[in-house]
């Protein structure tokens, strides 16, 4: 009887061992904690679910979190047990894994493109691939080469657009594989890829490509500018309605000129550090959509679902940009700030108001009461603000509020302590009194929403 670690010719152990240590300085980093209990807790979760679940868990192509959650939490300190609880809560929504039609080869590779039904047959093909060609050589082959963008057949491949689509779902999954070291969450994360659908018909189209290739030189544009620019845009609107409406919208009629825009954002690969210069670019953009974006003087904060995807997302641009050559790096940054602009377009280009963002919001915790004699050395305030918002990050049971924390918690031990005047000289109204402290206040807004919403809204801002 072959071992039950063995299958459909994959080996379990292989796909999810031990993680490795993270790829580069600039990828986030673990919190103490880790154990024998929760790496027993969080391996057992992963393979599980490899086993037992589809990637998608209805119809609707909603996708399956499950190991998010459970390498979010891993990294965060978790313990096992807690690990092993909300593996237990989350298994009650979903899909059972289906064996594919058939298995896919190169030869059929495009037939079964966006057919859910194949997706553990995708699992095997790139599995075997990375077995061989090593996982370097089969992104850049699949999803950045023009072979598999657009090859004259009726169901395009369009993998860098599949990549991206659907709220950066496969990117987030083979982010975290790259990460973690995880083989299982990288072919996962391609094989989601395959079988989910564009956002858009040639959302990315040849053109794109092209323009990629051109080497970019002269005065830099930073991606502040290209905000302001489209904030003075007044062609980029969509009607309030429904979310999906909202979406499709902005993709069929603004995307073009997104893409536009987006041309003028410079990204010079021979220059060094440029592209870790850009990643930073691209988090503080994320953070400041979600956070300020979200941020009214009168209304308060509101956690809004579609652009926390945007910051949880370009946690793993550093993983991401690691084993790529300098054009695909490119590529991949330029196609995910379209992904970003045209969902920050589709809830309704929220407002960037910075002057009274840092004027009226905290970085501080309400000080914790006062314990003992009162003689203490200590002051009365929270040491460290992020300590705490992590700890209730980890038992909430929201899933994706310890990603956005952990995202905040790495970006602000990376980026916090820029001073106000870095991103002066910015077309952006009011970016030069950014600081680092952007990242704090936005964890602390989010707890307290989250705190009393318990739940992130879907409303947009209209």
């Amino acid at each position: 009887m072959a071992s039950i670690a063995v299958m459909n010719g994959l080996d379990i152990e292989s796909l999810f061992p031990p993680p490795s240590v993270p790829p580069s300085a600039l990828s986030p980093q673990r919190l103490p904690g880790t154990s024998i209990e929760s790496l027993a807790a969080f391996q057992y979760v992963l393979k599980d679910n490899h086993k037992r679940w589809h990637i998608f868990l209805n119809d609707l192509k909603f996708h399956n979190h499950i190991t998010h959650r459970a390498l979010a939490l891993y990294a965060l300190g978790g313990s096992g047990s807690l690990i092993r609880e909300f593996y237990e809560q989350d298994s009650q929504r979903q899909l059972p894994a289906i064996e594919s039609p058939e298995a896919i080869s190169l030869t059929n590779f495009v037939d079964h493109l966006g057919d859910e039904r194949y997706y553990k047959g995708y699992v095997g093909f790139f599995s075997r691939e990375i077995d061989e060609k090593g996982t370097p050589m089969v992104l850049e082959k699949y999803i950045f080469s023009d072979r598999f963008q657009y090859q004259g057949a009726s169901n395009q491949p369009e993998m860098l657009s599949r990549f991206t689509a659907s709220l950066l779902h496969a990117l987030i999954h083979v982010g975290h594989g790259l990460e973690f070291g995880l083989k299982g969450m990288i072919v996962e994360g391609l094989a989601l890829a395959a079988v989910q659908d564009v956002d858009g018909k040639d959302f990315f189209p040849m053109s794109f490509f092209a323009e990629n290739a051109q080497v970019t030189t002269g005065v830099n544009t930073h991606v502040f500018d290209i905000v302001a620019r489209m904030i003075r845009d007044d062609n980029l609107k969509v009607e309030n309605g429904q979310v999906l409406r909202e979406f499709k919208q902005a993709v069929d009629e603004h995307v073009p000129r997104i893409r536009g825009h987006v041309t003028r954002w410079t990204i010079d690969v021979t220059k060094d550090g440029e592209i870790e210069r850009k990643v930073e670019e691209l988090i503080w953009l994320t953070s400041a959509l979600y956070a300020i974006g979200g941020f009214n003087e009168v209304k308060g904060f509101t956690g809004e679902f579609f652009l926390m995807h945007m910051v949880t997302s370009s946690l793993f641009l550093p993983s991401l940009i690691t084993p790529l050559t300098p054009s695909s790096q490119a590529l991949l940054l330029r196609a995910y700030l379209v992904t970003v602009l045209t969902w920050w377009v589709a809830r309704g280009r929220p407002v960037l108001n910075i002057k009274s963002f840092m004027a009226s919001t905290s970085t501080r915790l309400p000080d914790p009461t006062s314990e003992g004699s009162g003689s203490s050395i200590f002051p009365k305030e929270h040491p460290n603000p992020f300590l705490p918002i992590i700890q209730s990050s980890i038992s909430h049971t929201n899933d994706h509020f310890p990603k956005i924390q952990r995202s905040f918690a790495h970006f602000s031990t990376v980026y916090g302590n820029r001073p106000a005047g870095y991103h002066k000289g910015m077309e952006l109204e009011g970016a030069e009194l950014l600081d680092g402290s952007l990242f704090i206040r936005a964890a602390l807004m989010t707890a307290n929403y989250m705190g009393e919403a318990d739940t992130w809204s879907l409303a947009g801002f209209f």
